[in-house]
């Protein structure tokens, strides 16, 4: 009998995908308006200094400092300065009404908060002595003129839309979109809307396969269910290599003889099925499909459990597309939390257990932890990094990486 060659851990997986993503070339400039999820393929440097001058903080008065020895200090108010306007120098012994965002005008060293003074007429009693720089925000205190401040391989978020848009930049150099086809083996899968015949099961994982590429900004050519055949499983693949990235199947990536996605890749480029040491989501292929141009679609195979299905997507898939889209630093935040469960017994594999946080700021485990049970995805928050055979007690720290940080 031939011994079988050891699993894979996740790290030697995913170094090894990794190792044979490689970032596209092609690139496009749109409006930053538009580029929300899509990575930079230029550097984004400010033009200008932020703030572009020196303004307040604090709705108040502007004011001399050498003005106000001690509280009490009665000035005239000379001018108004809201946000937008220029004001005028400040003269010693006089103040200026301002307003959040107003420029400091010269001679005016800081500013105190309306609530610390009291309006007189035409005058104002300051009652607390500020000291130099007191609400001014200085000019570039943000960022200096030349500055990168949203290196190449960001990818954008709300936020650094914002950013971007803070300093003038109507428009970015973006990676363009991954090219991902997907299709889906087995006879016994069904849409939503047809009748289930006997044995049958609605393909769940086509609409969570899909929203997740959604997610990560890909360009989705959906081929759909394909029969479990191995001459429709060629045709597909033949079909998916055209003008894609990547191809994406769910299911079929066991030996079984109807289990026809390994035989088909390997007849149609090149094949590596690891078994991998994780739960859910032991097996995994990987490899190369031709095109008809003589280039190659690279070739990723996920298990058909739903579960399994979609943990391995988050840890495997979308590291691979991030990576391709010209992200470096791909792997998911992991933050330490407290158990508050025990665990029946460990496995031997790194387990991926679907869990939530509590009120009282521990994690729960969702009851079952089966790779078919795909509520356990709903109902949890993430997952808890679990390494083979450590037991879990009930106040141990464990690794948690929240879906939050696996999913946009």
């Amino acid at each position: 009998m031939q011994n079988r060659p050891p699993m894979l851990t996740m790290a030697q997986a995913l170094d090894a995908l990794l190792a044979g993503a490689r970032p596209l070339a092609d690139t496009e400039t749109i409006d930053t308006l538009q580029a929300n999820g899509r990575v930079l393929a230029a550097d984004v440097r400010s033009g200008l200094d932020v703030p572009p001058a020196d303004n307040t903080s604090m709705d108040g008065y502007a004011v001399r400092t050498a003005d106000i020895p001690m509280p009490g200090a009665r000035l005239r108010v000379a001018q108004r300065i809201p946000a937008g306007h220029v004001g005028v120098a400040l003269e010693p012994g006089t103040a200026a009404r301002i307003f959040t965002g107003g420029l400091i005008p010269p001679g005016a060293d800081a500013v105190v908060m309306q609530e610390q003074c009291v309006v007189e007429d035409d005058h104002v009693v300051v009652n607390h002595a500020p000291g130099p720089g007191e609400w001014i925000r200085r000019a570039g205190e943000d960022i200096m003129a030349g500055n990168v401040i949203l290196p190449a391989g960001t990818r954008l978020t709300p936020q650094a839309l914002g950013l971007a848009a803070s300093v003038g930049q109507a428009s970015v150099e973006v990676v363009r979109r991954v090219r991902v086809a997907v299709f889906f083996t087995g006879d016994e899968l069904a849409m939503p809307g047809e009748p289930l015949k006997p044995g049958a099961i609605y393909n769940s994982n086509r609409f969570t396969l899909r929203g997740l590429l959604e997610n990560l900004g890909c360009e989705i050519d959906d081929l759909g269910i394909v029969p479990d055949t191995l001459d429709a499983t060629r045709d597909a693949l033949r079909r998916a290599a055209r003008g894609h990235d990547l191809i994406i199947t769910s299911g079929g990536v066991s030996v079984g003889e109807e289990d026809h996605i390994k035989p088909a890749v390997e007849a149609e480029g090149r094949l590596d099925l690891w078994q991998i040491a994780i739960k859910p989501g032991k097996p995994l292929a990987f490899g190369q499909v031709r095109r008809e141009d003589g280039g190659f679609a690279a070739f990723l195979g996920l298990p058909g459990n739903p579960v399994s299905s979609f943990v391995t997507f988050l840890l495997f898939v979308r590291p691979f597309i991030l990576r391709l889209q010209g992200v470096e630093h791909v792997a998911p935040m992991r933050i330490p939390l407290r158990a508050d469960f025990d665990q029946k017994k460990p496995d031997r594999r790194n387990e991926f257990l679907r869990a939530r946080i509590n009120h009282k700021g521990g994690l729960d485990l969702f009851p079952n932890q089966s790779s078919g049970v795909l509520t356990s995805t709903i109902w949890g928050d993430g997952l808890i990094d679990n390494p083979p055979d450590v037991q879990i007690r009930q106040g141990d720290t464990v690794q948690f990486i929240p879906f939050a940080a696996l999913l946009g």
